[in-house]
């Protein structure tokens, strides 16, 4: 059930209490460096914090907040030849409930960060926050076949990456 929230900065703040871990993350998977994730999640809040009351409750506001997130690391790679560093550490607690040890957080982090920027987006958003294809299309701005090539293309490469093979001891 989504959560209904009260109006307002004390809203605002509970609002970001609840959700900014899930906001970070999905912004240090974009970008593999736990500074540029920061700088990213607060550039979103700024540009929605004005739609924080007139949205229904803190689920949409969270979906529209993510939105801005995703399109505006596009937009940073885009504009400039911005390039996120590869993460050295583990992600923040809210792993999904999944159990992960740090080394493999920081294999994913590492065959993350050798993907080409569009292909590390479309795995964040097809397989991390688990979207459909037409709903990475749209916050992407590109086809569905784009995404599902880029999903392929990304695959691909993690299969054949070092990082992700496992050793046997």
């Amino acid at each position: 059930m989504a959560e209904l929230h009260v109006g307002g900065e004390a809203g605002f703040d509970g609002f970001l209490r609840q959700r900014s871990s899930r906001l970070w993350r999905a912004a240090w998977l974009l970008t593999g460096d736990s500074q540029h994730a920061e700088d990213l999640v607060q550039t979103a809040l700024v540009k929605t914090y004005g739609k924080y009351n007139s949205m229904n409750d803190d689920d949409h506001f969270e979906a529209y907040v993510r939105k801005t997130i995703y399109r505006t690391f596009c937009s940073w790679w885009r504009r400039r030849s911005w390039r996120g560093e590869c993460a050295v550490a583990e992600p923040r607690e809210d792993s999904g409930g999944h159990e992960t040890s740090p080394e493999l957080s920081v294999d994913v982090a590492r065959a993350l960060d050798e993907l080409p920027r569009m292909q590390r987006s479309v795995v964040v958003l097809r397989y991390f926050e688990d979207r459909p294809v037409s709903e990475v299309a749209e916050l992407l701005g590109i086809s569905q076949g784009t995404v599902k090539s880029y999903a392929h293309r990304a695959c691909e490469s993690l299969r054949g990456s070092l990082h992700m093979t496992t050793q046997e001891d």
